[in-house]
């Protein structure tokens, strides 16, 4: 790891070959750069993500109500490819002006709507169905403060640890351990956490363990190579314990494959449309 020294300027410029991975996808302004509409299913939901971790809480969501019993939860997923600028066409931003994925409309009634920022989606979805959401007060007021907790943890995970850990062009050793500790921090905060109950709101599987379910296991199954060991994640035995009983789930597992482009395995879908989706390979989807 080498030490950078740089002075900031009186005014920040953006600089837009900055040698980043994501260098051309991100930068400082708001707004669509191409004209292109959303295509649109036959189902009441229609999702329009990627197969990162913000993406799948919402598929796992989607799966977890259909598994239970909520027919009227079906959903088309489409892909926004990220990393060539889908996020920043017309048709997406008018339904996130944020950019970002996922993002949904609900056509289940009469006018339909948006919804978009993955914890904003669950909520709608679990107040909606009225599931994954406990009812007496306090359960429910625990539950917002977990997937609150999640909300406000990923940047420090993704964009900052993750970022720095994978993706900077340079390794920066005080970014790397900043985000590092931080990334620690909150593995610790939730196996303390899960030594006490269940799961994170209780002892009732909700939202906040959808929420929180994606980013936890991609850290600790290495998504970011070389992260699980540089980070000890096997000392968290709880998380571990956690983490296990939910990727039993079947909903989950197949949320998790939903619009997933990226990883070592071939069992991604590229997108869904129909329940036997699933039972086609990566890029053999059906229409």
């Amino acid at each position: 790891m080498s030490k950078i020294d740089f002075t900031p300027p009186r005014v920040w410029a953006w600089d837009a070959e900055n040698g980043g991975r994501f260098a051309k996808l991100n930068r400082p302004i708001a707004g669509a750069t191409t004209e292109k509409e959303l295509p649109v299913g036959k189902h009441p939901f229609q999702l329009y993500s990627m197969g990162t971790p913000n993406g799948q809480k919402v598929t796992i969501m989607l799966e977890e109500l259909l598994e239970a019993g909520r027919q009227a939860a079906e959903y088309d997923a489409w892909l926004i490819t990220i990393f060539e600028g889908d996020q920043f066409s017309s048709g997406f931003v008018s339904i996130n002006p944020n950019s970002k994925i996922p993002a949904m409309v609900d056509r289940s009634g009469p006018k339909p709507f948006r919804i978009f920022e993955s914890g904003a989606i669950l909520l709608h979805l679990a107040n909606k169905f009225g599931a994954f959401l406990p009812t007496d007060e306090a359960e429910r007021a625990e539950t917002y403060s977990w997937l609150m907790w999640q909300m406000g943890s990923a940047p420090s995970i993704g964009g900052g640890f993750g970022h720095f850990f994978a993706y900077a062009p340079e390794k920066i050793e005080y970014a790397i351990n900043r985000y590092a500790m931080e990334t620690k921090r909150l593995f610790d905060v939730a196996d303390r956490r899960l030594a006490e109950s269940r799961f994170l709101a209780g002892d009732t599987y909700t939202i906040a363990d959808i929420a929180t379910y994606p980013w936890l296991q991609a850290i600790a199954n290495d998504g970011y190579k070389g992260c699980a060991e540089f980070l000890s994640i096997h000392e968290y035995r709880n998380v571990d314990r956690w983490l296990r009983e939910i990727a039993a789930r079947p909903a989950v597992s197949r949320g998790m494959k939903v619009n997933r482009v990226l990883g070592r395995d071939d069992d991604g879908l590229r997108e869904r449309h129909d329940a036997s989706d699933f039972e086609l390979r990566s890029g053999e989807t059906k229409r």
